[in-house]
């Protein structure tokens, strides 16, 4: 209990320092509380006993088998595919595939607690070498288009992009260095598939990497979260096109 309890007291002190974030300390603190309590466990043990060179000897031998749990390879590229069918044909809803105008104020939790929510969208110019922008809450996310099939396929590269979220603190406005380069956005598609009776198939890809480790964890609150964001996107875009089919 008296672990757990330091643990935790440290995190707060990240939020009441400035040092971070109470979403991202929220959802560190597992693993934080994870990595203490067996070593609180080990040293009650050890104490209870009695601490003996041999002991120590062992423990010192156990700690770096724990460090090697996950290796530090390469992070892997991570893919998040969500799909909806609309009742527009393929050329109406390409036209907001492109570009799409601003999106109502986010209600669901996952962005109003800071993470980044999509806006709109723009482009400057046609065809492959146009520059798409995705504007964000954060900021923007510049895309060069490297596939243009009208109606069928939109791909695109990602050359910048905007923080991540932006953290919850009584201090306003602060930015962690995880904010920085630990999730990146690579690559994007929507792809454009015609139904049977008119409709579409409207197919959205983003490609990514999260080099945050336990890989394992932190890349299931990512891939929650590009799946938010493409569901608020193609929620918006089968809107605005079986609107304009129905008129």
């Amino acid at each position: 209990m008296i672990a757990l309890a330091s643990v935790t007291m440290a995190a707060g002190a990240l939020v009441l320092f400035a040092l971070e974030g109470s979403v991202c300390t929220l959802l560190a603190l597992p693993i934080a509380l994870a990595i203490a309590f067996p070593g609180a466990v080990l040293g009650r043990i050890i104490a209870r006993r009695g601490v003996h060179a041999s002991t120590g000897a062992g423990m010192a031998l156990v700690v770096p088998l724990f460090i090697g749990i996950e290796p530090r390879t390469p992070a892997p590229t991570h893919e998040v595919i969500t799909v909806v069918e609309i009742a527009a044909p393929p050329d109406v809803v390409w036209q907001h595939v492109v570009t799409f105008p601003e999106l109502p104020p986010p209600t669901e939790l996952l962005f109003r607690a800071g993470v980044a929510a999509p806006l709109r969208a723009r482009i400057e110019g046609t065809a492959v070498g146009a520059i798409r922008y995705c504007d964000f809450t954060t900021g923007s996310f510049v895309e060069p288009i490297t596939a243009w099939q009208e109606n069928q396929l939109l791909a695109f590269d990602i050359t910048a992009q905007a923080p991540p979220m932006t953290e919850l603190s009584p201090y306003g406005e602060i930015h962690p260095p995880h904010l920085d380069g630990y999730f990146r956005a690579m690559h994007g598609e929507f792809r454009l598939t015609p139904l049977p009776g008119g409709g579409t198939r409207l197919e959205g890809r983003t490609a990514y990497v999260v080099e945050m480790f336990p890989q394992v964890y932190w890349t299931v609150l990512a891939r929650a979260i590009v799946t938010a964001i493409h569901t608020r996107v193609l929620h918006h875009i089968q809107t605005l096109a079986e609107e304009e089919a129905h008129r």
